[in-house]
């Protein structure tokens, strides 16, 4: 016997979040899947905590730094990346979560959802057309930078264990390695 698993769409997802029975879980809409994220350990909070500043402090206000909140992307899903780094729109985020056309970049920091940050999140990602992808991976202490998404994949690839990344979107700044993992 095979078995039909129902699909949310984001309608659905947001009136199940607007009802409260989300509301003592951390859970994230992966393409009609609604998946719990594992907790996140202190090393994570404080490398994307810390990003965050950095980040901030180099954009100033070209870009708006967000950690840890829902980005829309249709038809359905609402992922939580670490860090979405979009445009600097003010007030328009009051009613709505960003859209995949005004994400920069986001960035994952991966420790036990390494197969779920580097697999299903990036091809959501890539199939969204974010221009680029940071995947942190803290257990082998390297970034993923994926760029150039197309035919539902990003087509390159850049994995670093030290050295400089210029950021997406603003080449004449650079971020290390070393800065990403605070080592």
């Amino acid at each position: 016997m095979s078995l039909t698993l129902a699909k949310w769409s984001l309608a659905d997802y947001h009136r199940l979040v607007a009802t409260g029975l989300l509301a003592d879980r951390a859970v994230e809409l992966l393409a009609g899947d609604i998946v719990e994220m594992p907790p996140e350990g202190p090393e994570h909070a404080y490398l994307s905590t810390r990003l965050d500043k950095v980040l901030s402090r180099l954009l100033g206000d070209r870009a708006e730094v967000r950690q840890g909140h829902p980005i829309t992307l249709p038809p359905a899903s609402e992922p939580e990346p670490d860090l979405a780094i979009m445009q600097p729109l003010g007030s328009v985020y009051r009613d709505r979560h960003p859209s995949a056309a005004e994400i920069f970049w986001l960035i994952e920091y991966a420790n036990t959802s390494l197969s779920k940050d580097r697999d299903v999140k990036r091809k959501l990602y890539a199939q969204a057309s974010i221009p680029a992808y940071w995947l942190v991976d803290l257990q082998n202490r390297q970034v993923y930078g994926y760029s150039e998404p197309q035919a539902g994949d990003y087509q390159q690839v850049e994995i670093l264990a030290a050295g400089a990344i210029a950021l997406p979107h603003f080449p004449e700044l650079q971020i290390t390695v070393a800065q990403l993992l605070a080592s």
